[in-house]
């Protein structure tokens, strides 16, 4: 066990289970705010940091826009719609965050590349969640 539950050993999670849901509840997101999920996700709880990086998560429009527009237009133009819908959802992604983890969410950054269709969600947590052990076989 990595720290002491509040909740009795039964109830916490691994840290596999906690970063798949994680995985889970941020492709949920993109779905329902961005129109579609990522290619591929991945989330990695280091402490009191969980750093989540999704690859191909621009739609069609998206890479239209940034192809149609002079490229640093095009990202910017990008870049801000995006983290005005991040900033918009924060509320949701947070909550999702905290029903996980079992911590509170201090801080959020986001960044997404218009080159390679990356985007990375960091969150910082207000300490480091409580997970047990994977059983061994």
């Amino acid at each position: 066990m990595s720290c002491i539950p509040s909740g009795g050993v039964d109830a916490v999670k691994t840290l596999g289970e906690m970063e798949a849901a994680i995985c889970e509840g941020v492709s949920r997101f993109e779905q329902d705010y961005m129109g579609r999920g990522p290619k591929d996700i991945r989330a990695h709880l280091l402490g009191d940091l969980l750093v989540v990086r999704l690859k191909g998560v621009l739609t069609a429009a998206e890479q239209h826009l940034v192809k149609s527009l002079t490229a640093e237009k095009g990202r910017d133009l990008l870049k801000q719609v995006r983290t005005h819908l991040i900033e918009t959802a924060r509320p949701v992604m947070e909550a999702m965050v905290e029903d996980v983890t079992g911590v509170k969410v201090i801080t959020l950054h986001h960044d997404i590349s218009t080159t390679t269709g990356e985007e990375v969600v960091v969150f910082t947590l207000a300490e480091s969640p409580c997970f047990r052990d994977a059983k061994k076989k």
